[in-house]
C-alpha cells in the first residue's frame, strides 16, 4: 500500500472566506466522503445521507445568491470545491454539479416570485435536482427532443421520457425540457416538475462500467401535470435555457474530471515511492518518473483551463469556448492519466483492492456527459470558423 499521504492542492483562492470554505469541504471529504467511497460504489449505494449533509453546510448552493438560500460564491471557487469532492467520490462530486444544474434554469430564468417560492428549499432544503433533457433518441441533437408539454387551462401535461438522468429515482425536482411548439429548438419550453407529481416515475437504473452508486436512469412523465407557475423562462425559450446551463455545467464536469485525475496522480505517487523493487522505490526509475511528471503537468494544464473559463464566466464575459475547451482538455486528461495510474501499479492497478481501476472506469463518463468530447469540439471549431455549411 502507498507509504506516502497525498499532499493537499495548493490552491489560488480570492478570499479568507473562500479558503475556509475549502478547509471545510477538505474535512467532509477526508471523513464523511473517502473512507465509505470504495465498499459503497461497489455496492451500489447512493450516499443520500452525505448530500443531505452539503445541503445542511450550505455546499449545494454555492454559486447562487444567499438571498435564496445560496451562498454567492464565484464560479472560480464553486468548481474548486466539486474537484476536492470529486477526488474523495465523483458520485458525490457529479452529484453537486448536476444539482447546480438542475437549479440553474430557475435561478437564472426564473421570475422573482419562483426564485422565492422554490430556491430556498432547492439551494438549502435538503432537496436534490435533476436534468432532464436527453431522450432515448435525442442525445447529442438534443433539439430534437419529443416529449411533449400541452396547454390546458392554466396548466400543462407533459408526456414523454427522458434518458440517461443523473439522479432519476432519487431526485426531488426535475428540470424538464419539452416541446410546447413547433419542430426544432425554438419550440422547447422549460419547466420545473417535482418528483412527486402523479405521472412521474423512473425506470430500473442503467447498469454501469462505472459509477455505479450515482443512479442514471430514464425518467417517464405519463400524462404530468403541472401549473404555468413551474414554467421557467418563456415559451420556446427552454432550449437557450438548456445550452446556456450545459455551458456552465461543462466546467463541472471539467472540474470533477480534474479532481478524478488528482486522485489517480496521488495514487500513483503514493504507490511509485513505496513500491520497491530491485532494491529500491520504483520511482526511482526514469520511465515512471517521468510518466508522474507528465500526469502531473497534464493535471495542472488542465485546472488552469477550467479557473481561466470560470474567472471569465465570474466576469460576465463570454466563456462559452473556454467551457468546451475546458471539458474537452480536462475529460480527456482525466482518462488518459487514470489510464497511466493503473499503469504504474502494474498489476495491483488492475484489482479492486486499489482505487486507480475504480477511477479509470470513472474516468470514461466524464468525456461522454453533457455534451460528448466530439460535441465540444464542434463547439470549439463553431467558434473559431463559424457554422458548418450546408
Amino acid at each position: 500500500m502507498p507509504d506516502r499521504a497525498p499532499q493537499p492542492v495548493d490552491r489560488q483562492l480570492p478570499s479568507d472566506e473562500a479558503r475556509d470554505l475549502i478547509s471545510l469541504v477538505r474535512d467532509i471529504a477526508q471523513h464523511e466522503i473517502a473512507p465509505k467511497a470504495a465498499e459503497e460504489e461497489g455496492a451500489g449505494h447512493f450516499p443520500r445521507e452525505v448530500f443531505t449533509l452539503l445541503s445542511r453546510t450550505g455546499l449545494l448552493g454555492l454559486p447562487y445568491a444567499s438571498e435564496h438560500g445560496g451562498a454567492d460564491q464565484p464560479y472560480e471557487v464553486y468548481l474548486q470545491v466539486l474537484e476536492e469532492l470529486a477526488a474523495a467520490r465523483l458520485t458525490v462530486g457529479l452529484g453537486v454539479s448536476v444539482h447546480t444544474l438542475s437549479s440553474y434554469a430557475l435561478a437564472t430564468y426564473g421570475t422573482k416570485e419562483q426564485r422565492v417560492e422554490h430556491l430556498p428549499a432547492m439551494l438549502g432544503g435538503g432537496l436534490l435536482g435533476a436534468y432532464c433533457l436527453s431522450e432515448p433518441s435525442s442525445g447529442s441533437d438534443a433539439a430534437s427532443l419529443r416529449t411533449r408539454a400541452v396547454r390546458d387551462g392554466e396548466d400543462w401535461v407533459i408526456t414523454g421520457t427522458k434518458a440517461w438522468i443523473t439522479h432519476g429515482g432519487v431526485a426531488d425536482f426535475y428540470t424538464v425540457m419539452a416541446r410546447t411548439g413547433e419542430e426544432g429548438p425554438r419550440g422547447i419550453t422549460a419547466f420545473l416538475v417535482p418528483a412527486d407529481a402523479e405521472g412521474v416515475s423512473a425506470a430500473a437504473p442503467e447498469r454501469k462500467m462505472g459509477m455505479k452508486g450515482s443512479p442514471t436512469a430514464q425518467v417517464h412523465f405519463d400524462g404530468v401535470r403541472v401549473p404555468d407557475s413551474r414554467r421557467i423562462g418563456d415559451e420556446g425559450q427552454g432550449f437557450a435555457i438548456a445550452l446556456s446551463a450545459l455551458d456552465s455545467g461543462r466546467l463541472g464536469i471539467a472540474a470533477c474530471a480534474i479532481g478524478v485525475a488528482q486522485a489517480a496522480l496521488d495514487e500513483a505517487v503514493g504507490y511509485a515511492t513505496g513500491r520497491q523493487q530491485f532494491g529500491r522505490p520504483i520511482a526511482d526509475f526514469q520511465g515512471l518518473r517521468f510518466m508522474l511528471a507528465d500526469m502531473a503537468t497534464q493535471i495542472e494544464a488542465g485546472r488552469a483551463l477550467y479557473l481561466a473559463a470560470a474567472r471569465l464566466r465570474d466576469a460576465g464575459r463570454p466563456f462559452a469556448k473556454q467551457a468546451a475547451m475546458a471539458k474537452l482538455h480536462c475529460t480527456d486528461t482525466a482518462m488518459k492519466v487514470t489510464v497511466d495510474a493503473v499503469q504504474v501499479l502494474g498489476g495491483y492497478g488492475y484489482t479492486a483492492d486499489f482505487p486507480a481501476e475504480r477511477y479509470m472506469r470513472e474516468a470514461k463518463v466524464l468525456q461522454i456527459v453533457e455534451g460528448t468530447n466530439q460535441i465540444q469540439r464542434m463547439v470549439i471549431a463553431r467558434h473559431l470558423a463559424g457554422p458548418e455549411t450546408r
